[in-house]
């Protein structure tokens, strides 16, 4: 089944935003999403800050803003800007630690967004070579029942990842397609499994947000499942299907 819309569709504009930590990979992941941009009928323009967001002419017809900065900072009339761009019927979306771990200190962006990295668990620490690897583990991203129904991750299989899982906190407004579980290990100091969303969607004011935690790097996002998903996500955040 095609991602894509037909050719017909209308013209429309997508905004990428990305910047933060480098090792995300924020401007070789979004340049892989592009191309399937500008063949849904998209122009699609780039910045390097999240201060565009404070620029109202600059944001005034953007149909779809794609988030990629992990951490880092946005001003108050940056986050401003961006709340009123959803508020007014924008559509959000993006993956990983450049949606759900940006601007930590803002609480207005963490209320928009629906979800708050907070960790990411280790492998048995006798079993740590050194380096990112050592927060790679097998899991597995499992589809909801609401998420087999809806059209962003219909027709998606649970399926395993090597690659880190996202412990985030989160609320009761966002509707969860997929989650993935934390088991209990004798080296972590949790007590039982715990369940945390892995796909989820948010409507905020006219606007819808599309957050998916997968997506460490460029190997990750070109998984089939999760390349997928996320297409299908921004597209349904854009309202283009």
């Amino acid at each position: 089944m095609s991602n894509e819309p037909g050719a017909a569709a209308a013209h429309r504009s997508a905004l990428i935003v990305r910047g933060g930590w480098d090792g995300h990979q924020p401007v070789e992941a979004t340049d892989l999403f592009v191309p399937f941009l500008e063949r849904s009928g998209f122009a699609v323009r780039t910045e390097d800050s999240p201060e565009v967001y404070a620029d109202a002419a600059a944001m005034a017809d953007v149909d779809l803003i794609v988030q990629s900065v992990t951490m880092s900072e946005a001003s108050r009339e940056a986050v401003a800007g961006l709340q009123r761009a959803v508020e007014g019927g924008a559509g959000l979306a993006g993956w990983h630690g450049g949606i759900a771990d940006s601007y930590r200190a803002s609480s207005d962006y963490l209320h928009l967004v629906g979800g708050q990295f907070a960790t990411h668990p280790g492998r048995d620490p006798e079993q740590r070579p050194g380096g990112e690897t050592d927060n790679f583990l097998p899991h597995t991203i499992e589809i909801t029942d609401l998420g087999r129904a809806h059209e962003i991750t219909a027709g998606i299989e649970d399926f395993d990842l090597v690659t880190e899982q996202y412990w985030v906190l989160t609320d009761d407004l966002n509707d969860v397609l997929a989650t993935t579980t934390h088991p209990v290990q004798p080296y972590h100091p949790w007590h039982r499994p715990v369940v945390s969303p892995a796909v989820w969607t948010r409507l905020w004011g006219a606007g819808r947000v599309f957050v998916a935690t997968p997506g460490h790097d460029v190997g990750i996002l070109q998984d089939a499942n999760v390349r997928t998903l996320i297409e299908r996500g921004m597209l349904w955040a854009s309202r283009t299907v």
